[in-house]
C-alpha cells in the first residue's frame, strides 16, 4: 500500500525517533508499504518519520547510482543490489574528507542542494529479522545511509546548508509546507488548507 509523504513543516520530521522492538506491529507489512511507497517516488531511500511515524527505522535501495559512469566500476558494484532495512541505527564515527554531493529529499520535493558529508561512516543497526550488524560503508552507499540517518535523528539535509542558501530557499520551502507543490507521488502537507 502506497502512503502518503509527509512534507516538508510536519513537526514528525524534526523529532528525534524512538526505538522500536521486534514486536513492532505489522513491522514486515509496514516495510512492505514503505518499499512501495519508496519506489513509487522514485526514491532511494525513505525513513518512518516521512510518513509520519516517529520511530528509527529506515530503508535504503541504492541500485539507480549503480549505473552512474562517473562513479568507480568498484563503487557501482557496491551500489547494485544495495537494498537494506536498518532498524535502531547508531553511526558510530564519520571519518574521511567531506564531499559535496547534490541531494534532494521526498518531503522536500523540487528542491535539490549540494551537501558536505563525510565519506565514511560506521554504523550498528538491526535488520528486519532483529539480526544486529556493525558496518562500515563509503562514497555514496555512506552518504543514502547518512541522509536517511539524519531523518530519524530529527535533522533534514536543509539544515546543513548555509544560512545564505537557506534564505535563498526560504519560500520554496514555505509553499511546500502549505501544498503548493506538484509532486508526481501522493503527500501529505502539514499547513495546506483543508478541502484542497
Amino acid at each position: 500500500m502506497i502512503i502518503p509523504i509527509v512534507a516538508y513543516g510536519d513537526p514528525v520530521l524534526k523529532k528525534k525517533a524512538k526505538e522500536i522492538n521486534k514486536e513492532y506491529p505489522k513491522l514486515s507489512e509496514l516495510l512492505e508499504n514503505m518499499f512501495e511507497t519508496m519506489y513509487n517516488a522514485h526514491g532511494v531511500g525513505l525513513a518512518a518519520p516521512q510518513i509520519g511515524l516517529p520511530i528509527r527505522l529506515f530503508l535504503v535501495d541504492a541500485e539507480p547510482f549503480a549505473d552512474d559512469e562517473e562513479l568507480s566500476e568498484e563503487e557501482r558494484e557496491v551500489l547494485k543490489g544495495f537494498r537494506k532495512v536498518f532498524i535502531n541505527a547508531r553511526i558510530i564515527e564519520e571519518t574521511g574528507e567531506e564531499w559535496a554531493f547534490t541531494e534532494g529529499c521526498l518531503s522536500i520535493p523540487e528542491v535539490r542542494e549540494d551537501v558536505f558529508r563525510k565519506e565514511t561512516i560506521k554504523i550498528n543497526y538491526f535488520d528486519e529479522n532483529f539480526v544486529e550488524y556493525t558496518e562500515t560503508y563509503t562514497g555514496l552507499a555512506a552518504r543514502v545511509i547518512q541522509h536517511e540517518y539524519d531523518h530519524i535523528e530529527g535533522v533534514l539535509f536543509t539544515d546543513k546548508l548555509s544560512s545564505l542558501k537557506k534564505r535563498l530557499i526560504k519560500g520554496k520551502l514555505t509553499n511546500i509546507s502549505k501544498g503548493k507543490i506538484s509532486a508526481d507521488y501522493r503527500m501529505k502537507f502539514p499547513l495546506a488548507k483543508k478541502g484542497r
